[in-house]
């Protein structure tokens, strides 16, 4: 029996588990780096014990590290979360080598599955569709679009869809200095890429006995990055006799290399209805909550006992319902996804609620930040999982929309308005998005709305300051002689404080209530309330979020004079995170020639990378990036000077 547990892992994943472990009496350790001295899954552990450093290279990938830790806290097992070490046969090995039990399949199956090359070989052998492999040395126009992929890991990493011939050796080569700094392994594999496919998934869970279940299909087409974004279960759409094939290849891929646990096998569903295998990932997924929902079952029990060597039941219970789940990320969409680290000052989700074996719809968050916790450089941004379940597919995605609608997420700039679109969004509520599905409509999720509602916001973020900070009405005059003004991202708020309140320079705009954290507004002869809090973010700049009833809004507070020593030199290129410098584009220098998009330096921040590229053709007339070194947000990297136009 286990009696105390260590989790590999952090954030989200490690908070999930110990709650588990809470309802099953099973005492929690933690591991953490330095990074994370203060967060969340190290708070919620009963003990734990630091890793120094803050790179995972430094810490959460030292398995070494890891089961000392094990040993050194009492633990009898360890648990490895997804992502890190969660598919490391070798740190399997060191877990059991060390006398504790390993929480996860046998460590030759994770071996068989580890890469995707050697996994496809396999799988054909057991008769699960594949695509054919395309040697990207020799690939035609025919052949292409192609997609480069990682041989080991997952998460995205390492991959690229490549559309020219002309862009397979620089994309093959990115690929795989991408897959070694992020797996230790370059090695990287072609396939046709499927247009318009869509990632249907099957989560497996096999005994040491011989029972295998098959817990139903999940949808994870809507992806960034080739990371998911959104994903549902039962994936919506496929047809009886497509499900037994989706079913009837996972069961032979999980009795193919005698697995044991929990476990996902990946296939991608092309638009005639045929289906290819993908990967099988040898760990528990993101998404595992929307298999929970739907089948009323705690994954993360089932696990630990099956680790105690338990026996399923021949059958899976049945599915009932229909669960969605919205990964938020602290993150910019319309900024290439750019990560946005910062202070949680908020994250407040309110919906309904129940017990997962009643018939009434629920609202679920799986979160891995809490108030006062801080987004940092080293790791992953996501934020929470949001889960709802209902009886129907339509109710359960309403649900979704509305409680992230209504969510207050004060801190980092967010995906949550890009995550209301999508399940909003005509394509996902008839069930039919693939993978291309942010490619083609990014512009439209993302593109600001032109409804008055930022500008209304404004005005209540105005009035709640007015009184926060008590201006006062002249002492002898009934009306100040000039209105006070307050400037909120583009708007400009023009407004009278009165005897009997206040008075806006709008004429559509009447304000009805004022309270430091709320204001009632009656705009067109609708009444309309707002909710505000004001921050100050680690870098010194002011913002104020409202919380409106249709949507919410993030606004920077200008001061009234700029401070001059903000200003940048015209084709400046400024670190748009904090991040590490891991590369310069080969040959340049101070006085090269660039064009205009040139990548010219790379940043790796939250598990991704990404390119700062020239503004403009011209000369690069200063680069202060060096690889390796660690840079702010707004740090000048470099400037480039138009050659036709002066400084740009």
């Amino acid at each position: 029996m286990i009696s105390t547990l260590l989790v590999a892992n952090r954030g989200e994943i490690a908070c999930r588990i110990f709650r588990t472990c809470r309802e099953r009496g099973i005492a929690t350790v933690a591991v953490f780096s330095d990074a994370d001295g203060g967060a969340l899954h190290v708070r919620e552990a009963d003990t734990a014990v630091r890793l120094p450093g803050a790179a995972p290279a430094d810490t959460y990938l030292r398995g070494d590290l890891i089961v000392k830790a094990a040993l050194a806290a009492g633990a009898d097992a360890v648990h490895p979360g997804y992502g890190f070490l969660s598919e490391n046969a070798e740190f399997a090995r060191a877990v059991l080598d060390a006398g504790l039990v390993w929480v996860g399949p046998p460590p030759e199956a994770i071996e068989a599955m580890a890469s995707k090359t050697r996994a496809k070989e396999l799988m054909a052998a057991a008769g699960v569709p594949l695509l054919a492999p395309v040697d990207p040395a020799s690939a035609t126009e025919a052949e292409l679009p192609l997609l480069l992929k990682a041989a080991a890991g997952g998460g995205g990493r390492g991959m690229r869809v490549v559309r020219q011939l002309a862009d397979v050796e620089d994309e093959l080569a990115a690929a795989s200095a991408e897959a070694r700094s992020a797996f230790g392994d370059g090695e990287v594999f072609a396939e046709p890429y499927v247009e318009r496919g869509r990632h249907v998934e099957v989560q497996i869970l096999a005994d040491a006995h011989g029972t295998v279940w098959a817990l139903g299909t999940r949808d994870c087409s809507l992806q960034r990055r080739h990371q998911k974004v959104i994903e549902e279960s039962p994936a919506p759409g496929l047809t009886a006799g497509l499900r037994t094939t989706l079913t009837d290849a996972a069961l032979a891929a999980a009795r193919a290399v005698e697995y044991r646990g929990a476990g996902t096998v990946e296939f991608l569903i092309s638009p005639a209805g045929r289906a290819y295998f993908l990967e099988m990932n040898t760990r528990l997924q993101v998404e595992h909550p929307v298999t929970e929902e739907v089948f009323g079952l705690d994954l993360v029990a089932l696990q630990l006992a099956l680790a105690e060597g338990a026996k399923l039941p021949p059958e899976p219970p049945a599915p009932r319902g229909h669960a969605v789940e919205a990964r938020l990320y602290a993150e910019d969409p319309a900024r290439g996804w750019a990560p946005q680290p910062g202070r949680v000052h908020e994250l407040t989700l309110r919906g309904a609620g129940g017990d997962r074996l009643a018939d009434r719809p629920r609202l679920r968050v799986d979160a891995g930040y809490g108030p006062g916790d801080s987004v940092g450089v080293h790791y992953d941004s996501m934020l929470a999982k949001v889960v709802a379940w209902a009886p129907t597919r339509a109710d359960a995605v309403r649900l979704l929309a509305d409680a992230l609608r209504r969510a207050r997420v004060h801190g980092p700039l967010t995906n949550r308005e890009l995550l209301v679109r999508s399940l909003r969004h005509p394509e996902f509520t008839a069930g039919e998005a693939d993978t291309g599905f942010y490619e083609r409509h990014i512009d439209a999720l993302t593109e600001g709305k032109d409804d008055g509602g930022a500008r209304h916001a404004a005005v209540a973020a105005a009035l709640a300051d007015a009184v926060r900070r008590g201006h006062p009405v002249g002492g002898w005059r009934n009306l100040p002689s000039r209105p006070q003004t307050k400037t909120y991202g583009e708007h400009e708020v023009r407004y009278h404080r009165t005897r009997d309140g206040f008075r806006v320079e709008d004429e559509a705009v009447r304000a009805v209530a004022v309270a430091p954290d709320r204001v009632t507004l009656e705009v067109d002869g609708v009444l309309r309330h707002f909710d505000i809090a004001e921050y100050v973010t680690d870098f010194g700049a002011e913002y104020v979020y409202v919380d409106g009833p249709t949507a919410s809004y993030r606004l920077r507070a200008h001061p009234r004079f700029t401070d001059p020593r903000t200003a940048t030199a015209p084709g400046s290129l400024l670190a748009p995170m904090p991040g590490t410098v891991v590369r310069i584009a080969d040959g340049i220098g101070e006085g090269s020639a660039v064009t205009a998009g040139q990548p010219l330096v790379w940043l790796e921040a939250m598990k991704m990378e990404h390119r700062i590229v020239s503004p403009a053709s011209g000369t690069l007339t200063a680069l202060h990036a060096e690889p390796g070194s660690q840079v702010e947000v707004g740090a000048l990297l470099a400037v480039v000077t138009d050659v036709s136009q002066g400084d740009i």
